[in-house]
């Protein structure tokens, strides 16, 4: 049986949100995103939970800002 993947890489990451590689690192580096860094050789890793977060906060950033337009 195969254990669920608790660990993303940024092509994944990306691929998730429809979005370049860049625009995830970009996320990450700004701390918008939190990742890991593993090994060396700038390798990222988004933990699946740490992904939900984000794609959560933007559901609540953005029910904000149509709230606030259309006040």
């Amino acid at each position: 049986m195969a254990m669920p993947q608790r660990f993303l890489t940024l092509a994944d990451v990306a691929e998730a949100l429809a979005v370049s590689v860049t625009q995830v690192r970009t996320l990450v580096r700004s701390g918008e995103l939190r990742a890991i860094q593993v090994g060396g050789r700038n390798q990222w890793r988004v933990e699946d939970s740490a992904l939900e977060e984000y794609i959560a906060q933007q559901y609540e950033r953005t029910r904000a800002r149509i709230e606030a337009e259309q006040q």
